[in-house]
C-alpha cells in the first residue's frame, strides 16, 4: 500500500511538472513570436515610402498602436477600412504609434530623419496623444491639484506646439488630424472633476491646433461619455474593438471629401 502512494505521488509529481513544462513552452514560444512581429515591424519602418494612392500617417500613442482592441486594429486600421470603401486609391497607412509616449517623446520621434521622410510622403497625418501626459498611468486620479493638471496642460500644449510646427515644416499640404481625448473614469467617484479636466484639456489642444493650417480637432469625448464602459476593454482604460469603430466612424466622417479629392 506504501509502495502504491509512492509510484501514485511520484506519477502525480511528473504530470504536474509535465504540464509546468507545457505551459512554459507556450510562455515562450508567444514571446518569441511576439519579439519576431516587434522586430518585423521595425523593419517595415525603414522601408522606402510607397508613391501613389493615399498615404496615411498614423502618430501617437497606444490609441494608435490599438491597445485594447482584439484584432490589433485599432481606430486608425478601421479609418483605413472605412476610406477604402470611398474610393478606387490605394490607401497606404504607416503607422509610428508606441504604447505609452507621451508629448515630449513624440516631439522627439517627429525629428527623426525616418519619420520626416515618412511626413513628407504622407497625403494625410493622424495623432493621438496627451492621455499619458494627462493621466500618467492613472496618478493623477490621486491628487487633483489645479496647479498641477494646470503645469501638465501647459507643458503638453507647449510639445504639441512643437509637434504641430514640425509636421507643417516638412509638409505643408497634408491635412493633420488630432484626436482628442476621452474620460475612461466618467463612471467612477469625481467623474464631475475628470470630465471637467478632460474638457478643459481638449479645449486647450484645440485652440493649439487651431493656431495651425489644415489640422482638425477631432471630439472623441462624447463617443464615450454615455455608458464608457461600453467602449473601453477590459483595462479600463483602451477603446475596445466597438469603441474603436466609433473613433474612426467619426474621423472618417470629417474627412471622406479628402479622399474623394484623390479619385
Amino acid at each position: 500500500m506504501k509502495k502504491k502512494a509512492t509510484i501514485y505521488i511520484t506519477s502525480l509529481s511528473l504530470l504536474v511538472c509535465l504540464m509546468w513544462m507545457f505551459g512554459l513552452g507556450w510562455v515562450l514560444v508567444d514571446y518569441v513570436q511576439g519579439s519576431k512581429k516587434e522586430l518585423e515591424t521595425s523593419n517595415k519602418l525603414t522601408e522606402k515610402a510607397p508613391t501613389g494612392g493615399v498615404q496615411l500617417l498614423a502618430l501617437g500613442d497606444s490609441l494608435t498602436r490599438g491597445t485594447g482592441d482584439e484584432a490589433g486594429k485599432g481606430y486608425i486600421g478601421y479609418l483605413k477600412d472605412r476610406l477604402s470603401d470611398k474610393t478606387d486609391e490605394e490607401i497606404t497607412l504607416t503607422n509610428y504609434g508606441v504604447k505609452g509616449q507621451t508629448s515630449s517623446e513624440l516631439t522627439n520621434q517627429v525629428k527623426q530623419q525616418e519619420i520626416q521622410r515618412q511626413v513628407k510622403n504622407a497625403d494625410i497625418i493622424f495623432i493621438t496623444i496627451g492621455g499619458n501626459d494627462l493621466f500618467q498611468g492613472g496618478e493623477t486620479l490621486s491628487h487633483f491639484d489645479d496647479n498641477t493638471i494646470s503645469k501638465l496642460s501647459a507643458t503638453y500644449n507647449r510639445n504639441l506646439k512643437e509637434i504641430l510646427t514640425i509636421l507643417r515644416s516638412a509638409n505643408e499640404e497634408a491635412p493633420i488630424y488630432l484626436i482628442g481625448l476621452y474620460n475612461p473614469f466618467s463612471d467612477l467617484a469625481d467623474s464631475e472633476l475628470t470630465s471637467k479636466i478632460v474638457r478643459e484639456w481638449n479645449y486647450e489642444s484645440s485652440e493649439t491646433s487651431a493656431a495651425f493650417a489644415k489640422t482638425i480637432f477631432v471630439p472623441t469625448y462624447d463617443i464615450f461619455q454615455q455608458n464608457v464602459q461600453a467602449y473601453l476593454y477590459s483595462d479600463h482604460f483602451h477603446p475596445n474593438k466597438q469603441g474603436y469603430e466609433l473613433m474612426a466612424d467619426r474621423v472618417a466622417s470629417l474627412i471622406s471629401w479628402e479622399v474623394e479629392e484623390n479619385e
